[in-house]
């Protein structure tokens, strides 16, 4: 009778296991957004090929300025035919469409903030969920009395070779490795303690 009652349970709880696991995987839903890219892959890409463009490279026909402040800031004064995208919504359905219609039309979409930094983020998120046609613009935008003013900003690039530096530290490493394997072992002397000699004589 006891075997009876433990059959009958095991045969519950493994069949509760298995629903639950059906209901699992069948109400899981796939992120929307799914990275192309991921974290190396994109720096790799970036440290090798130019993804800024200067203010004098701005009047080319295949370029799409879209701004990323807020609508105020905007409003206040932007870019000429800029579409403003706010970062906070740079992913929400309708602005991804708009990417993917500048994709289709093979032009290059140029994103700016007041700096380049705050527009940094938008376009790293972009570039990795496959957006590869998307550049920084190189400026700072401010106003002065109303009137929006661009300057060119400096902004640090990686000049060195950044995979002939990972092959050579790699040689490096597997040359002090064989060094290591080559040098003699080391003698270890052991140094007999001498014992204390008890005191002599007395009062």
């Amino acid at each position: 009778m006891k075997e009876l009652e433990k059959v009958k349970r095991i045969s519950i709880a493994s069949t509760l296991f298995i629903l639950i696991i059906l209901i699992g995987v069948l109400s899981f839903k796939r992120p929307k957004n799914m990275y192309a890219l991921n974290t190396k892959n994109t720096l790799e890409k970036l440290t090798t090929n130019n993804y800024l463009i200067s203010i004098n490279d701005l009047d080319k026909p295949e370029i799409v300025l879209i701004d990323v402040r807020s609508q105020y800031e905007y409003e206040k004064g932007h870019l000429e035919n800029a579409i403003n995208l706010p970062s906070p919504e740079i992913l929400s359905d309708e602005n991804q469409q708009i990417f993917k219609e500048i994709v289709n039309l093979n032009k290059t979409a140029v994103i700016y903030g007041k700096n380049p930094q705050e527009a940094n983020i938008p376009f790293l998120i972009l570039y990795q969920l496959g957006f590869d046609n998307i550049k920084l613009l190189n400026a700072e935008n401010s106003f002065n009395q109303n009137k929006l003013i661009n300057n060119e900003t400096q902004i640090e690039t990686y000049k060195n070779d950044i995979q002939s530096f990972i092959n050579q530290s790699a040689e490096n490493l597997n040359a002090a490795l064989k060094a290591k394997e080559t040098e003699p072992p080391k003698k270890t002397i052991i140094v007999k303690k001498k014992k204390k000699k008890v005191a002599e004589g007395g009062c």
